[in-house]
């Protein structure tokens, strides 16, 4: 049976475009109308029963729902998001639960009323068990939050190797007491990147110590206090992987403040790579997501639901790098072997 895909490829278009000759035709130049309508005719395309009820119900519109509009991650993700949903005609409404549960109830009442066609989740914001249950009734797509149990459409990056990634580096600088400050524990991605650093320190035999680590919630406060803490403690560390940028800023404020050097006297990592990193003093090393990628990768699978369409890869793991700054002081790199 031919796809939206096998149309697009024949007739030398994307596939929102002959989403949009589908759905909104006017809004499509008359000769790549034409050839649109060629190549469904020749390949006899259908669209499902369940991709024609929501055009007889769409909005046109789509519904991000995030846990805070204080994060910086999520304007980019947004912006992604966006960029792929003007493209093909939607509107996307924000929707911010400030970590309240109920709020995100009533953001998927609305979608159950069809007030939206779809709904893009930043992170879980609920029991596994009702997101599952929405999912498999609704269009729906997480983005950011990884969960391998969870069969929902997801767009995410490895944090287990990132984590591992940024905590190896700062081992082959020469560093042996190596700490992590984690966002909140009950957040998947928190959990995953702590599983990274543990993966590097174990590996390298490095200093293994509970009192190396510490939790954050991912606010510039949490990385500031919890850096004092580490400092305090008898023998402190000499690097540390903050589990966000936001948090790693808190980290060199708070060196800083104790009369330390950084990267001279202490080596900082941070994590997302966002806007301020690079012109943060002194810039920071960090992991780079592809934020806007993973907007529009997530809008893409949220039209194919949309219109119905059977999704042959239900997870999408991006690619994320290190991008090495001043923090961590990368002139004095020292190879270690595994």
């Amino acid at each position: 049976m031919a796809k939206m895909s096998d149309v697009a490829k024949l007739a030398n278009v994307s596939k929102a475009t002959v989403s949009r000759v589908l759905q909104n035709p006017e809004t499509v130049k008359e000769q790549t109308r034409k050839k649109v309508l060629n190549a469904i005719e020749q390949l006899n395309y259908q669209p499902n029963l369940l991709a024609r009820q929501f055009r007889r119900t769409e909005t046109k519109t789509i519904l991000v729902v995030v846990p805070t509009i204080m994060n910086n991650v999520f304007p980019q993700i947004i912006g992604g998001i966006d960029s792929a949903a003007n493209e093909l005609g939607y509107k996307v409404l924000l929707g911010n639960t400030n970590r309240n549960p109920e709020k995100t109830l009533i953001f998927i009442n609305e979608l159950k009323q069809k007030q939206v066609d779809g709904m893009i989740l930043l992170t879980i914001p609920l029991e596994e068990k009702v997101i599952t249950e929405v999912a498999a009734n609704y269009p729906v797509v997480l983005t950011s939050d990884y969960n391998e149990g969870l069969n929902i459409p997801t767009v995410a990056i490895d944090n287990i190797s990132s984590g591992r990634e940024a905590t190896e580096h700062l081992i082959k600088l020469g560093h042996k007491r190596i700490a992590h400050i984690t966002g909140p524990l009950e957040i998947s991605i928190s959990r995953d990147r702590l599983k990274g650093y543990h993966q590097a320190v174990l590996q390298y035999g490095v200093d293994v110590d509970s009192l190396l680590v510490q939790e954050g919630d991912y606010s510039y406060e949490s990385g500031y206090n919890q850096m004092l803490k580490l400092l305090a403690i008898e023998n402190p560390p000499t690097a540390v992987f903050a589990g966000n940028d936001v948090m790693a800023m808190g980290v060199v404020k708070a060196a800083k403040a104790q009369g330390l050097k950084v990267p001279e006297d202490i080596a900082v990592v941070g994590f997302d790579n966002i806007m301020f990193s690079d012109i943060f003093e002194p810039a920071l090393t960090t992991i780079e997501q592809p934020f806007f990628e993973m907007g529009k990768r997530s809008m893409e699978l949220l039209l194919q639901q949309i219109n119905g369409e059977k999704l042959t890869k239900i997870k999408h793991v991006l690619n994320a790098r290190l991008t090495v700054r001043d923090s961590c002081g990368f002139n004095k790199v020292t190879v270690i072997e595994k």
